[in-house]
C-alpha cells in the first residue's frame, strides 16, 4: 500500500506539470471535463458595435492554449451570452452562466450598468469578473476581491477629457449625459481640471429615450460654452449632434470614442460630426500582445475593449495555471501573481505562461491593452489615451499620450 502511495504521487505530479506545459496525452485529458468561462458582453445594444469582435478575441486565446493542450489537463471553454447593453438581460445571462454553465469566470461586460448589476451575482458565487466598464463605484462595491478592471476609471477619464479641453483653450464647458453610473464622476474630474486652469463648467443629464433634444440644447447655447463633452452612448449621442448642428452652435465638441465612431459618422451628414474629438483609453500598439492579437483575429486597429478582453483571457487562464485550480477563488487569489510579479519574466500570451509557470518561474504579463497592473481594490493602475478628430468623414489619430 505505502509503495502504491508512492508511485501515486509521483504519477500526480507528472500530470500537473505536463498539463501545464500542454503536453498531456489527450486520453488522459479526456478524464477531465472543460474549464468554462463566460463571456458576457453586448453583441445588441448601444454597445453591439463592440461585442462580437471581444468575443472573437476571447475564442482565440482560448483556441490557442487548447490547441497547445489546454490547462490542467483541460480545455477551455467559452460559453458566449449577450447581455443586450441592458442590465436587466445582463443578470438573466449572468445567472445562466453561473447556475447551469458552471463558469469559473465571467469577461468582458462592457456597459457599467450590466457590470454594476451583474457583480453581486458573481461575488455571491464566487466567480471572478473582469470588466471593460469604467465606472468608479464598481470597484467601490464590496467585491471581495472578485472584480478586476481592465478599463481606466472615470476619474481619470474624467482628468483626460478636462485637460485636453484646456488645450483647446476652454473658458467655459458644457457637459451633456445620460443618467449612467459615470456621469457624476466623469463631470467632477473634468470640472477639476478645468477649474484648475481658471475655466468655469455646467453640467445637463438628459433622458437617453428621447427622440429630440432640443429644449436642453437651448439650454446648453444660452450658457454660450466654447467646448462641449457629449457623454452618451451612440444612439443617443447621434439624436442629440443633430440638433446641436441645426441650433448653429459653431464651439467645439468632445465625445468619448465608444459613441462618435466610425459607424455612427458613416450613418449622418459628414457636417454633423466634422471636426468633433473623441478620446479613447489606447492600446499597446507597439506592443508584441497587440501585434499576436491582430494575428490571432484577422483585424487591423482592434478596439480597445477587444484588446482588454483579449488581456483578461491569457490572464484568467495563466491564475488558473499558477493556482492548480480553476475555481473562482483560486483565480482571485493568483491572478496577480501572474499579471505583475515582481521580477518576473514578461509574456505577452497565455501559452508561453503556462510553460514558464510549469518551470516554476514568476510571471509579468505585458498585454495588448497596456502593462495589467491592477490596484488592491481590482482598478487598472495606468493607461495610455488616445486622441483623434473626425476630418472628411474619417477618424484621424492626433496623438496618444
Amino acid at each position: 500500500m505505502s509503495s502504491f502511495t508512492i508511485n501515486r504521487r509521483v504519477f500526480m505530479g507528472g500530470v500537473a506539470g505536463l498539463a501545464a506545459t500542454g503536453l498531456l496525452p489527450h486520453s488522459v485529458m479526456a478524464q477531465g471535463g472543460p474549464i468554462r468561462l463566460g463571456a458576457l458582453t453586448p453583441l445588441t445594444g448601444s454597445g453591439g458595435p463592440y461585442g462580437p469582435v471581444m468575443v472573437k478575441a476571447i475564442q482565440a486565446v482560448a483556441g490557442e492554449v487548447n490547441k497547445a493542450g489546454g490547462v490542467l489537463g483541460r480545455q477551455i471553454e467559452i460559453i458566449s451570452e449577450d447581455d443586450q447593453t441592458n442590465p436587466e438581460a445582463g443578470v438573466r445571462a449572468a445567472r445562466k452562466l453561473v447556475d447551469v454553465d458552471k463558469v469559473s469566470a465571467i469577461l468582458g461586460t462592457w456597459a457599467s450598468s450590466v457590470t454594476t448589476a451583474v457583480a453581486p451575482i458573481c461575488w455571491e458565487s464566487g466567480t471572478l469578473l473582469a470588466t471593460v466598464s469604467g465606472a468608479d463605484a464598481i470597484t467601490a462595491l464590496p467585491h471581495q476581491g472578485y472584480i478586476i478592471r481592465t478599463q481606466p476609471t472615470t476619474i481619470l477619464q474624467g482628468r483626460k477629457f478636462g485637460e485636453f479641453a484646456v488645450e483647446q483653450g476652454v473658458k467655459k464647458l458644457f457637459f451633456f449625459s445620460p443618467q449612467t453610473p459615470f456621469a457624476e464622476s466623469q463631470f467632477n474630474n473634468i470640472t477639476a481640471a478645468v477649474k484648475a486652469a481658471g475655466g468655469e463648467t455646467k453640467s445637463l443629464i438628459y433622458d437617453d429615450k428621447k427622440p429630440s433634444y432640443r429644449s436642453e440644447v437651448d439650454e446648453m447655447l444660452a450658457y454660450e460654452p466654447d467646448v462641449i463633452v457629449l457623454g452618451g452612448y451612440a444612439a443617443d449621442t447621434t439624436v442629440l449632434l443633430k440638433d446641436i448642428f441645426r441650433s448653429g452652435y459653431e464651439g467645439k465638441k468632445i465625445a468619448f470614442a465608444y459613441s462618435v465612431n466610425q459607424k455612427l459618422i458613416d450613418s449622418v451628414p459628414a457636417e454633423i460630426v466634422e471636426g468633433i474629438y473623441t478620446i479613447a483609453p489606447s492600446p499597446a500598439q507597439s506592443s508584441s500582445a497587440y501585434k499576436r492579437l491582430v494575428s490571432l483575429i484577422g483585424v487591423e486597429n482592434p478596439d480597445p475593449y477587444t484588446t482588454q478582453v483579449y488581456d483578461q483571457a491569457n490572464l484568467i487562464i495563466m491564475a488558473i495555471a499558477k493556482a492548480g485550480a480553476a475555481d473562482g477563488k483560486s483565480i482571485r487569489d493568483a491572478i496577480r501573481s501572474v499579471s505583475q510579479a515582481q521580477g518576473g519574466d514578461v509574456v505577452d500570451n497565455a501559452v508561453d505562461g503556462l510553460k514558464l509557470i510549469a518551470a516554476g518561474k514568476p510571471i509579468n504579463y505585458q498585454g495588448a491593452s497596456g502593462p495589467c497592473d491592477f490596484t488592491a481594490t481590482g482598478d487598472i493602475s495606468d493607461s495610455q489615451f488616445r486622441y483623434e478628430q473626425v476630418e472628411g468623414g474619417k477618424l484621424k489619430l492626433l496623438k496618444i499620450a
